[in-house]
């Protein structure tokens, strides 16, 4: 681990080139020619296993995040030892902005799920941008308001819906078009996964799932889960 970053895993070794940053980030495809430039010669790739984490509560985690590939579960452990899950990130999602913006510790741990790539992006590339790109700053924008309605959400339906439900948010959350605008309908996920990310076991997770495919909500794949009726699931429970 390095000292000082927090940074697990192992190590990619090459800058990121302007095509593949292109193809793993939205938010640069309206980035100038300069722009996307540094934000290339900032960015570093790194690999996880499953079960490693990318970082941990308290950790000074001084780079802000991409998922490249994989899947990455966001919660903590309460003093009690209750796990909490936050919600799920798949390719495409960018995170920490907010935890850089204001250069405090990581108040949740993030941890990779299955064989995930990680992208990097150093603090000192972040506030270039943030303080010369307008696009950069209207992508940080609607990032941070659809996040906040994210986790109100969450909060709401952790309280007060049942365990189907909470489950049906939790996938439905990760097909958000803001937060991973460039995910199918398709996705390549375990049930053993999904309970992880809904806090629930997978026996539970199983029947939970099957419930939602005789409703018509999702066909359950081998290795994955097709969503057919996305509205429904987001209101699933109402």
């Amino acid at each position: 681990m390095q000292q000082g970053c927090g940074i697990r895993g192992r190590s990619g070794g090459k800058m990121i080139t302007a095509d593949n940053l292109k193809r793993i980030a939205a938010w640069s495809r309206e980035l100038s020619g300069r722009e996307l430039e540094t934000a290339c010669a900032g960015i570093t790739e790194k690999s996880y296993r499953p079960g490693e984490f990318i970082f941990l509560r308290g950790d000074r985690f001084d780079y802000w995040t991409g998922v490249v590939s994989g899947l990455v579960r966001m919660g903590t452990v309460s003093r009690g030892g209750k796990a909490m899950t936050f919600t799920g990130l798949t390719a495409g999602a960018w995170f920490g902005e907010g935890t850089v913006l204001k250069k405090e510790a990581r108040r949740y741990d993030m941890v990779a799920l299955r064989d995930t790539r990680i992208a990097l992006m150093d603090q000192g590339t972040f506030f270039w941008l943030y303080e010369n790109s307008v696009a950069f700053n209207r992508f940080l924008v609607v990032q941070l308001n659809e996040r906040l309605g994210q986790f109100i959400g969450l909060v709401e339906y952790g309280r007060t819906l049942d365990v189907t439900a909470r489950l049906a948010r939790s996938i439905a959350s990760l097909f958000n078009p803001i937060l991973y605008p460039d995910l199918s309908r398709h996705l390549e996920i375990t049930q053993e996964e999904i309970g992880a990310l809904s806090g629930i076991s997978r026996q539970n997770a199983n029947q939970c799932l099957n419930r939602l495919e005789k409703e018509g909500l999702l066909r359950l794949e081998y290795g994955g889960v097709t969503i057919l009726d996305l509205d429904r699931l987001r209101s699933y429970g109402e």
